[in-house]
């Protein structure tokens, strides 16, 4: 799974996600401007088939305004720390590669 973290995530999780998402990637690391437009970040991540991980909403709207690609994981949990959001995304492994295998499926939400 390649898996692009937004700017609204801290970069601190790609280290932390590293071991069990080898192909990570923060938002300030693709060359997009900073602060990159939410529809550049859908347009890059759709280009590197990447799945979006965010918490902002607007990647809601998006999807159903596009469609997928890109797919995208909105981490749904409330202000929590960097170590409590890997642990979810950790946790939800599974549920990640089933997204990422679908064909049917292009969002995922993490409560």
């Amino acid at each position: 799974m390649k898996l692009l973290l937004d700017a609204n995530l801290s970069y601190r999780l790609v280290k932390k996600l590293t071991e069990h998402y080898a192909d990570c990637i923060h938002v300030t690391r693709t060359g997009l401007p900073i602060p990159a437009e939410d529809i550049a970040i859908w347009q890059w991540a759709k280009a590197g088939n990447r799945i979006i991980i965010t918490n902002d909403d607007d990647y809601y709207h998006l999807a159903n305004l596009y469609g997928f690609p890109p797919k995208v994981v909105l981490i749904r949990i409330g202000n929590q720390s960097t170590q409590d959001i890997a642990n979810v995304l950790i946790s939800h492994y599974d549920d990640l590669k089933i997204l990422s295998d679908s064909t049917e499926t292009g969002l995922l939400e993490l409560f």
